[in-house]
């Protein structure tokens, strides 16, 4: 057999998801920092199984189907560096053989030629000794036996697992960090495992290809007004998958045909999808105004005032319980009138109750559960995006690795201005806010903001989890490490120990502020004494001492 169909595409990209998310904890481990929330496994699976679950739905699958739901579950689904650029990869293969009835040698070659451009292309400074290089190792090799005139497709996919796992070695020869820790690049690791996966289902190797739903996230619902004052009763959402153009004048006239029959619109269009979410009294309406566009998929109505009245309810119930009043409980329930659309909205990423009511305080209007200990994906950023009422929306990722997500969130987003600031730690995010003048145009915030986050050194302690040495330091397994998000600035087996002598590392004569967070692990009685310890060593500096209640990192640093 020297082709594949959609049937067989279907199985190889089910087993390369299973074969990748069974090797998730592993690739964790891969870190080169020996860290405790190694994440890369954990991130590309959740990114290929929202893929996964996409394509499951599909009765009929073609290549075209196919490549959408591939398109466009990885995108929404993609987490961390590694996930959006597994997202990518996906994106340009998927955009190779969306036309054709089968993949023959030659055009899996183009395929991942157009997989290795967009993955590149969306990466600001691409850097070689990850899975980027293993994915180019890939398109030359596919590309080599094409033109060599090669027809057997098993030899290729068999000849291009091989030359990923032989680049994905040489991975620490091209990034020292990886050499030194002993490791390969993991992300290069997840990619092989999914090469894996695809040949192991092209060879005939039985494979549970059943996807298991993710269990239903538990959110807080915004408290709704009054039932009187919900103007448009029903919240819709849908997918378009379009079967034509959808140009910006067909976009415009759409969001005009929405407004008029709604309100709480926001349409993200990408390639051959439409996102849509809007308010309205007659969702049939646009319903089939949409249809005349293609497709639609991932539908979803709610009632708001069935489910303003089910709240009510509960929460007159649950007051009633609490003091025997379920008249006064009800009169209780406060009504929250919408805000108007505002100027400026703020978007933080951020873990810890500490951490999120800091931001809050200092204007964020939306927090983003995550960091360190789980990567929000693109959809969860796009979810956020839609919920602050705003012309313009800063986003603060607040770590290195959600940094490319929030830009493919922004890239989706038509009716907002959305603005990265590329804040890689929790103190960045915090200077950011402080940083923002409403005065100021957007470009001046920007530069602003830029060139102050730019001057805060940042540190935090966590344990290892394996032996290893880094930086000349010999690390134990269970040993607390300083960090910079670098290198290893202080190893030791006391955390009060290890916090000071990350201090003493980023602090210098420029230095004026020290702001300590001290996470869910530390006492207050201990985040005090070391609190006084430090001020008694650096005198000319102010040390200030909050609670951040952030897991995994006992203490937060930055020195300013």
């Amino acid at each position: 057999m020297n082709t594949i169909d959609a049937q067989l595409l279907t199985k190889m990209f089910l087993a390369g998801a299973k074969n990748l998310e069974s090797k998730k904890e592993w690739i964790n481990e891969l870190n080169v920092f020996p860290v405790p929330d190694g994440d890369t496994g954990t991130n590309m699976t959740m990114t290929i199984m929202s893929a996964a679950r996409e394509i499951t739905d599909i009765d009929e699958p073609t290549l075209e189907n196919l490549s959408k739901a591939i398109s466009s579950g990885s995108l929404r689904g993609a987490r961390g560096n590694s996930g959006v650029i597994l997202s990518q990869l996906f994106r340009g293969f998927t955009k190779a053989i969306r036309d054709y009835e089968v993949i023959d040698v030659p055009l899996m070659a183009t395929a991942f030629e157009k997989a290795v451009e967009t993955a590149y292309k969306a990466v600001m400074k691409p850097k070689e000794g990850t899975i980027l290089t293993v994915a180019k190792g890939v398109s030359l090799k596919a590309r080599e036996l094409a033109d060599a005139g090669c027809e057997d497709m098993g030899e290729l996919l068999s000849a291009i697992l091989q030359e990923a796992e032989t680049v994905l070695e040489q991975t620490p020869e091209l990034l020292p960090v990886l050499k030194q820790a002993g490791v390969v690049d993991s992300g290069g690791q997840g990619f092989v495992e999914v090469l894996r996966g695809w040949n192991n289902a092209y060879n005939g190797i039985e494979i549970d290809y059943s996807i298991e739903e993710p269990a239903p996230a538990v959110e807080k619902a915004d408290t709704i007004e009054g039932e009187a004052d919900i103007k448009f009763g029903y919240c819709t959402e849908f997918i378009i998958l379009l079967s034509g153009s959808f140009n910006s004048r067909q976009e415009k006239d759409f969001k005009d045909f929405l407004e008029a029959i709604g309100d709480s619109i926001v349409l993200v269009a990408d390639d051959d999808i439409v996102k849509v979410h809007v308010h309205t009294n007659d969702p049939g309406l646009a319903l089939q105004r949409a249809l005349t566009y293609g497709q639609l998929s991932n539908m979803k109505i709610d009632n708001m005032r069935l489910e303003h009245r089910e709240t009510l309810f509960k929460k007159a119930e649950k007051e009633n319980s609490q003091n025997g009043d379920a008249a006064a409980a009800a009169s209780d329930i406060v009504k929250s009138v919408p805000e108007p659309r505002k100027e400026f909205g703020f978007i933080a990423v951020s873990v810890g109750d500490g951490l999120n009511d800091i931001f809050k305080s200092l204007g964020v209007d939306r927090m983003i559960t995550g960091g360190q200990t789980m990567n929000p994906s693109t959809d969860d950023i796009l979810k956020a995006i839609e919920a602050v009422n705003a012309e313009h929306i800063f986003i603060l990722p607040n770590n290195s690795n959600i940094i490319l997500a929030a830009n493919q969130a922004k890239s989706l987003v038509k009716d907002k201005d959305i603005v990265v600031i590329p804040t890689k730690t929790i103190p960045q995010g915090i200077t950011a806010m402080i940083s923002f003048v409403p005065e100021m145009s957007i470009e001046e915030n920007v530069e602003n903001i830029t060139a102050e986050i730019e001057a805060v050194k940042s540190g935090e302690v966590t344990y290892a989890v394996r032996d290893t040495v880094i930086d000349d330091k010999e690390i134990k397994c269970g040993d607390y490490m300083g960090l910079d998000g670098k290198s290893v600035l202080s190893v030791g087996t006391d955390v009060s120990d290890v916090t000071v002598e990350m201090v003493k590392a980023m602090v210098n004569a420029d230095t004026e502020l020290i702001s300590l967070y001290y996470g869910s692990d530390i006492s207050t009685e201990d985040a005090d004494e070391l609190q006084n310890k430090i001020a008694g060593m650096f005198e000319d500096c102010d040390v200030e001492m909050q609670y951040g209640g952030q897991p995994v990192y006992y203490y937060i640093v930055s020195a300013e």
